[in-house]
């Protein structure tokens, strides 16, 4: 649970570069926006996506699966986070959950538990079956932070 929560700290002390993605991905947010939807507002699960310029499949996850219809319905159901490992203070974070490599997905519940992680591209259709399941998984945290 410290390791979820000093992950996800770390997430929102860095800045996240978002720039480059195509119309209709979804809203990949600054570190203070993270901060106040995730932490104070909505109790949304969070994912954190570790990618890097030079990867292929990082490149194509950005470019046809994010942005894709069978992703679309999930891009207002999480707070996204994109960390270029590029970045040194991504690559510590990234070194620091002892990831191997990219693209590596974090999925974690409203209190920054670690509920699931993807490593490796998928189709559109594959990566919304995983989202559809990360829900399933973080809705006892909501619930129980509701209560």
């Amino acid at each position: 649970m410290k390791k979820s929560l000093l992950i996800l700290a770390t997430a929102f002390a860095v800045s996240l570069h978002a720039a480059d993605f195509p119309e209709g991905s979804p809203k990949f947010a600054t570190a203070n926006d993270v901060v106040t939807k995730a932490a104070k507002e909505n109790g949304k699960p969070t994912i954190l996506v570790f990618s890097a310029s030079w990867c292929g499949p990082c490149q194509e996850m950005k470019k046809e699966v994010y942005p894709s219809a069978a992703v679309k319905p999930f891009h207002d159901k999480f707070n996204w986070a994109y960390l270029d490992i590029d970045v040194d203070a991504n690559l510590k974070l990234f070194e620091s959950h002892k990831l191997e490599s990219v693209p590596h997905l974090l999925f974690l519940d409203a209190s920054g538990k670690t509920i699931d992680q993807q490593e490796g591209g998928s189709s559109p259709k594959e990566f919304a079956k995983k989202l559809e399941k990360v829900l399933k998984k973080a809705e006892p945290a909501k619930t129980a932070s509701t209560n």
